[in-house]
């Protein structure tokens, strides 16, 4: 009951104080609320940029697919790495590509994937350096292509080298914003191409457009820009199989280490890539910009419980004579303590409160503008309001207990 009593009373005087100081006590909770709206702003982008990257990562790929190439990297690669791997890879050409769709095509999808940048012309109308993709008719399968209008294209279309398009978000922006583009006619290198689809919008990837694209036929793409030493294939297990990611990538490893030579017990002799390697490097990124940023972040909650450790000890001796008539009056030591305690706990705790408020504001507002869904997650939540807690008790122990060791005869005689 006593115990109640004495925390009631600390926690009313702390209010009084506070109140009574109003600009004062303003001013203080600045570095506070500045430091935790720092932490949430930093950690909802991190969040944000993470999410955004895997969703990409997974319209790009597809959920289940993987890439098999010459050289296939994930981050940087040094140029003496990058020139090993280039003799000791093979190619992957055309006839690797139908090695393959013979000995497992019947349990996995293939499409090679090249592409050019190229103008794309519609009537007097250009849109420069867009991605020209030749594909098979099943990368709409492996990558898990959405349409929003039309269709992608068949393997009849494909087979028979008919001039059609599947483009994205931009190319109709560009040239169609208030009508359909499907049955319109683009020119590119030339020819033209009969508009069948339209792509969703993905957004960038490494800081790339990837709806500044055309996917047009494979056999089209060879006939217009002739064949490559080297080409990329896409790959997934075909879903009546029931195979997994790992078991179909396995199937495509055995097929190519056999028709590569590779010898037992060496790496394999190609590269491949799938959306955990990538998820688990961008995994790896965000947490190194995490580990780096949030304590840079934090540092400003230390500066604001500077503020509150001086705002408390000029408090403490602007009240020295208050200070002697309390415990004079009987007050005593951890009557005072806890008194300027929590005055300084309150003060970190509404600029932590206050912060988050504001955090949270302008990651929603960051979103809207930006378009990328910029998380406020718990654990940074928990980190800002844990970290501003901490520093109002560290910040007010020391003025707390130096008011709590006034001498009542030197306090009384203070001005």
């Amino acid at each position: 009951m006593r115990f109640t009593y004495t925390v009631t009373t600390a926690a009313s005087l702390a209010v009084a104080s506070l109140r009574a100081h109003k600009l004062r006590s303003f001013l203080t909770l600045l570095g506070v609320i500045i430091g935790v709206s720092s932490v949430v702003i930093v950690g909802a982008a991190i969040e944000g940029l993470g999410n955004y990257a895997e969703e990409t990562t997974s319209k790009v790929f597809g959920s289940d697919g993987y890439q098999i190439g010459q050289l296939l990297q994930v981050g940087r690669m040094s140029r003496r790495e990058r020139i090993e791997k280039l003799k000791y890879n093979h190619q992957i050409r055309q006839d690797d590509y139908a090695y393959l769709r013979q000995t497992t095509g019947d349990q996995v999808l293939y499409s090679p994937y090249r592409l050019r940048a190229e103008d794309i012309h519609f009537e007097s109308r250009l849109l420069e350096s867009t991605s020209i993709i030749g594909v098979s008719a099943n990368l709409a399968e492996i990558r898990e292509v959405n349409l929003t209008d039309g269709r992608f294209f068949t393997e009849q279309e494909e087979h028979n080298k008919i001039a059609v398009a599947v483009i994205g978000e931009d190319v109709r922006t560009e040239f169609f914003p208030d009508r359909s583009p499907l049955g319109k006619i683009i020119k590119i290198s030339g020819y033209e191409f009969t508009i069948i689809g339209v792509q969703e919008k993905i957004g960038s990837a490494g800081g790339q457009s990837q709806d500044n694209v055309a996917f047009i036929p494979a056999t089209v793409f060879n006939r217009l820009y002739g064949p490559e030493k080297s080409i990329l294939l896409f790959a997934r297990a075909r879903p009546e199989t029931g195979l997994t990611l790992e078991q179909a990538l396995d199937l495509s490893r055995v097929a190519l280490r056999t028709r590569f030579k590779a010898r037992p017990g060496k790496p394999d002799n190609f590269d491949t890539i799938t959306p955990d390697s990538i998820r688990e490097f961008i995994g790896r990124i965000m947490g190194l910009i995490g580990a780096v940023v949030v304590p840079i972040t934090c540092i400003s909650l230390v500066v604001g419980g500077i503020v509150i450790m001086n705002i408390m000890l000029v408090s403490v001796t602007e009240r020295t004579r208050e200070i002697g008539v309390r415990k004079s009056l009987g007050a005593r030591r951890t009557d005072l303590m806890l008194q300027f305690l929590l005055e300084a706990v309150f003060l970190s705790a509404i600029g932590g409160l206050i912060g988050l408020g504001i955090g949270a504001g302008v990651a929603r507002i960051a979103s809207l503008i930006a378009g990328v869904h910029l998380a406020v997650t718990w654990p940074y939540v928990f980190l800002s309001l844990f970290v501003s807690s901490a520093v109002g008790i560290l910040s007010g122990w020391y003025p707390a207990s130096r008011a709590a060791r006034l001498d009542p005869v030197e306090a009384l005689r203070a001005d």
